[in-house]
């Protein structure tokens, strides 16, 4: 069924907005919801719009040292988990007493935060699992351990998880997958610029300091030898860009083919030990990884594996081990990795732990106190209204057929959102709580969720299930189940204001919105159909008309430098930078729309299409540290906020509204401007 006319549903959502905006309070930034004060207006917006609206806010703002990066995000992270904290202590102190999950959560936090009795245990805590490693005596005891660590997210060469076959999205199916490194991304290994090989010797310190609180002899040796295995494993490794494309990384493969293909392992005593050994299809993501890795199984020592094995146990649970180990495992990953100089308090580690563990049993009691049923319904409004947005960009564009525009316009009408929290809440009741057991509790709350995950195999696909908690501040698109999903934290300042101009919010969650929207036809998304299977249903003029412009965008931010030296891989950041720029457009029009052909008032000496864009450049106000902007360029499919900012360099709106001209910095010709949707 076609959605309803753009008009007539951006009417709705005019009105949707425009009433939320007549009350009396004041918008939580500024006079109009977006904060001038922050902004530098000695940069030209042709020049570094990113800058001009955020550039004040840059220069005067500090990054926490308890983070790797500050801005919108981070500040609505830091409320949530705030919120969240307050909910969380409530239990431990014997709220919600005849609730059985709150008494969960509660035994959950306080073991955590209990630091003298973790201290009195030492490594004791984790002894059983480091006896078990070091009682490998054969190949096959060693394919037992990989295996079942699986089941307690110790991660070890190879991923084993539940998925939707991308075929036949409706049953769910074995995925496997490339794992096992202790740094962000093969690049760490294999590319020898001057910051990777310090951040390789820094790694190889680590290893050795790791074993030497573990009690472990000859700890520099023993390191070396570990970090030239997962080497090895690196190099075997595929590229985060070719991990991007649905068709390469699906391969149906029996447990005989996997076994003839990847020599080296005994999968059979792996595929058992993670419980998935009655399974007849697999789906290996990276299959010549696999051939790699599984060879390395066989030809690496048996003592060295087993080295391997206690590193990745002694980082998986390092939270719950004493300070010593704590504090080491932080001053690589927290430091060397994302520059971020001091831990953060104990507490917030507690909050994300207990989400991690039972994240649906705190949402249940955050949605309760801080999203009312009013929110959901107005942002259910600017979903479904923006849908038909979307709609109308696909009947519009010039390049794509009349055919392949019948399967895009069925695709969007099976999009299912879900908004604010779960409409069916996990059942915990079977997860076990031990006071005092803050490494079993660990251990017991992954193998939960394990297990969860397992128990959908051979039943049907459950659409009602979340991959984030409310509580989180974030939104995604799904392609096998062609869902877009927004927890009700995010639904806030600066994404959302309810007592801000609509320009404002049109700007900042009309584009948030539209950007999930638009993942179902980015360059992965459009792979998908409308049942959410992987399917190729374009012509191939349209494919290919869609690949060229896909391509000018990447050859745009291949040109982008954040680091000296480190560019933005286009390839990698293509769906974002796709997302980001149908976005804006879908969010523009209908706010064009909503003026029912009057004039938007000028604030401040500001038009609405100014204010628009304003809002849009305030979403991504932040800064990061360096070694976390090289993280995020080696291997994150997202942009540093900077340059997803400078998406409006393809929009001509964006132009008039701030007389960019020939000779501005960010000024592209016409026919050089990206438009896709």
């Amino acid at each position: 069924m076609r959605p309803t006319s753009l008009a007539v549903s951006l009417i709705a959502l005019a009105i949707s907005i425009t009433s939320a905006t007549t009350a009396s309070a004041a918008p939580q930034y500024g006079d109009f919801g977006v904060d001038t004060a922050g902004m530098d207006k000695s940069v030209k917006p042709g020049d570094d719009f990113f800058s001009y609206v955020n550039g004040a806010w840059v220069k005067k703002t500090q990054i926490p040292a308890d983070r790797a990066g500050w801005g919108s995000f981070q500040i609505l992270d830091d409320l949530s988990r705030a919120r969240t904290r307050a909910i969380i202590e409530a239990a431990a102190k014997g709220g919600n007493s005849g609730d059985a999950d709150a008494r969960r959560v509660g035994t959950y936090y306080s073991t955590f935060m209990d630091e003298a009795a973790i201290e009195a245990k030492g490594i004791a805590a984790i002894k059983p699992e480091l006896d078990r490693i070091a009682a490998i005596s054969t190949r096959a005891d060693l394919a037992r351990v990989l295996g079942s660590d699986e089941r307690v997210a110790v991660p070890g060469p190879f991923y084993v998880g539940v998925e939707q076959d991308p075929k036949n999205p409706e049953r769910y199916m074995v995925g496997m997958g490339q794992s096992g490194l202790g740094m962000p991304d093969r690049d760490y290994y294999l590319v020898d610029t001057p910051k990777f090989v310090e951040t390789r010797t820094k790694y190889l310190a680590h290893i050795a300091a790791m074993f030497r609180l573990a009690g472990m002899t000859d700890a520099d040796a023993r390191a070396k030898a570990v970090y030239d295995l997962e080497k090895a494993i690196a190099q075997a490794h595929w590229t985060q860009v070719e991990n991007r494309d649905p068709i390469k990384t699906y391969n149906l493969r029996s447990p005989a083919a996997l076994a003839a293909e990847a020599p080296g392992l005994d999968w059979p005593v792996f595929l058992a030990a993670a419980g998935v050994g009655n399974q007849t299809r697999f789906d290996v993501a990276q299959p010549s990884a696999f051939t790699g890795t599984a060879k390395l199984v066989a030809d690496r020592p048996l003592a060295v594996w087993k080295d391997y094995l206690a590193l990745r146990t002694l980082k998986a649970r390092a939270d719950e081990l004493p300070k010593a180990f704590v504090a080491e495992n932080f001053a690589f990953d927290g430091t060397v990795l994302s520059g971020q100089p001091d831990q953060r308090a104990r507490w917030k580690r507690g909050v994300d732990a207990v989400n991690d563990a039972m994240g649906e049993a705190v949402g249940q009691l955050y949605v309760a106190k801080y999203f009312t049923p009013d929110a959901k319904a107005k942002i259910d409004a600017l979903v479904h209204n923006l849908l038909s947005s979307m709609g109308e960009r696909i009947d519009q564009v010039s390049w794509m057929s009349p055919a392949t525009k019948v399967e895009a316009r069925a695709k969007l009408a099976t999009f299912n959102p879900k908004i604010g929290y779960p409409t069916k809440w996990r059942d915990y009741s079977k997860l076990k709580v031990v006071a005092g057991d803050a490494v079993g509790n660990a251990t017991r709350a992954d193998a939960f969720e394990y297990d969860r995950n397992l128990a959908k195999l051979g039943g049907p696909l459950d659409r009602t299930e979340w991959g984030m908690t409310p509580m989180t501040i974030n939104a995604y698109y799904n392609p096998p189940m062609n869902e877009i999903v927004f927890p009700a934290a995010i639904l806030q300042p600066p994404f959302f204001d309810p007592d801000a101009d609509p320009a404002v919010n049109y700007g900042a969650i009309g584009v948030v919105i539209g950007h999930e929207i638009s993942h179902g036809f980015d360059d992965q998304g459009r792979q998908y159909d409308a049942k959410g299977a992987l399917r190729d249903w374009w012509t191939s003029a349209d494919a290919t008309a869609f690949t060229a412009r896909a391509n000018k965008l990447i050859a745009q931010y291949d040109a982008y430098e954040p680091l000296p030296g480190t560019h933005i891989k286009g390839a990698l950041t293509l769906g974002e930078n796709i997302a980001d720029l149908a976005g804006l457009r879908i969010a523009y029009e209908a706010y064009q729309l909503s003026l029912h052909g009057k004039p938007a008032p000028v604030i401040d000496g500001l038009t609405g299409d100014q204010r628009f864009f304003l809002g849009y450049a305030q979403v991504w106000r932040g800064k990061r540290r360096d070694a976390a902007v090289l993280s995020q360029l080696t291997s994150n499919p997202h942009s540093p906020e900077k340059e997803r900012v400078f998406e409006v360099r393809n929009f001509g709106p964006w132009y008039d509204a701030f007389d960019v001209k020939p000779g501005d910095k960010l000024y592209l010709k016409p026919d050089d401007r990206v438009r896709i949707w």
